[in-house]
């Protein structure tokens, strides 16, 4: 279902991680154990405008009321975590402070649009919870993660790496009677936000020292470990595919970790990374010395062509030609592989 973020887990999300368990936990309570509590905590504009009850814009924008929503965005932010890798935590954050400011702003306009035209009164009736950013997410999750086809179905209909995720997000979509005002305004802020129109993102933004002060207080509480345990292999049908199924999952994790120390070295020394010499092929390096089978290879295998398309796509994730064009050969052209490589390192 994550085909298109990597399989790290939370390791370098902190900012994510906090996300799924706070607002979570805190859901869980109010339900469970504070149903009483669960007032304080409604999303009513309404109230807003003809009490000036402006702590709602807070407490009722946080904390999903509905656990069928808080399940659906929890597993939204951790296929978006590849964001806060991709971008780092602050601008993450900001991101997300950015479509949660400018998503309330959105709100108050079409509550009074559905007003004033079909007479509808939607203010007391909006969703609770941290949903606009989560919505806001799917603008660049459409316009930066690429597009992988993974399976036909009936013909030109395919199924690709992302789309798993656009049902889920229509399902939290469809959950409720008035969640579509929260999703377009999550839309809105979103574009907005990302393609930087009025430059919102230098009015609404995490300051450095706020940064700094929470890296060192919340982020040892909310980071992940490196993953260190060897991910599970699916099972195959004869000990022929076993074999070759462990023998791909090692090639994989040593392809990972080499390019790693190669990016580490280049940033400190520049220049390119000769990919070629880097990810010999694990199958002939058994019973082979290494020297003899980089210069055998380096003699042997002409450079590999790769399609421009694929480059554009991974140029557009923010990843220089060179990075695009040497991850391509390394991953033999398979795009997800290669973008894989590329944003959990």
């Amino acid at each position: 279902m994550f085909l298109s973020t990597g399989s790290s887990g939370l390791y370098k999300a902190p900012l994510s991680k906090s996300l799924l368990l706070v607002p979570s936990a805190l859901s869980l309570l109010l339900t469970l154990l504070l149903p009483h509590c669960q007032r304080f905590f409604l999303y009513d504009l309404q109230a807003v405008k003809d009490d000036f009850q402006i702590w709602r814009l807070i407490c009722g924008r946080i904390i999903c009321l509905d656990l069928k929503d808080s399940f659906c965005s929890s597993l939204l932010i951790y296929n978006f975590r590849i964001f806060e890798r991709r971008y780092g935590s602050r601008k993450f954050a900001s991101f997300l402070l950015g479509s949660w400011v400018l998503s309330a702003l959105v709100d108050f306009i079409l509550v009074e649009a559905m007003w004033y035209l079909f007479g509808i009164t939607a203010s007391r009736n909006l969703p609770s919870g941290f949903l606009a950013p989560v919505f806001a997410l799917f603008v660049p999750f459409y316009c930066s993660i690429p597009r992988v086809q993974v399976a036909n179905v009936l013909g030109p209909l395919s199924i690709t790496n992302k789309t798993l995720i656009y049902i889920l997000g229509l399902q939290l979509f469809t959950s409720g009677s008035y969640i579509w005002i929260v999703a377009i305004s999550g839309l809105i802020s979103g574009i907005c936000y990302n393609s930087k129109i009025l430059q919102v993102h230098q009015v609404l933004y995490i300051p450095s020292w706020m940064a700094k002060f929470c890296s060192w207080t919340l982020e040892p509480i909310f980071s992940s470990s490196e993953p260190t345990t060897e991910a599970r292999v699916g099972m195959g049908a004869t000990v022929d595919i076993q074999r070759q199924q462990r023998m791909e999952l090692l090639d994989r994790q040593l392809m990972l970790s080499q390019f790693a120390q190669a990016r580490r070295q280049r940033q400190q020394q520049g220049g390119m990374i000769n990919w070629n010499r880097l990810f010999p092929p694990l199958r002939q390096r058994r019973n082979i010395n290494y020297q003899e089978g980089r210069r055998s290879e380096q003699q042997a295998s002409p450079p590999l062509e790769v399609s421009e398309e694929q480059v554009a796509r991974l140029m557009e994730m923010g990843f220089s030609r060179g990075d695009a064009l040497e991850a391509l050969r390394a991953s033999n052209n398979d795009l997800n592989v290669a973008t894989n490589f590329l944003l959990q390192h």
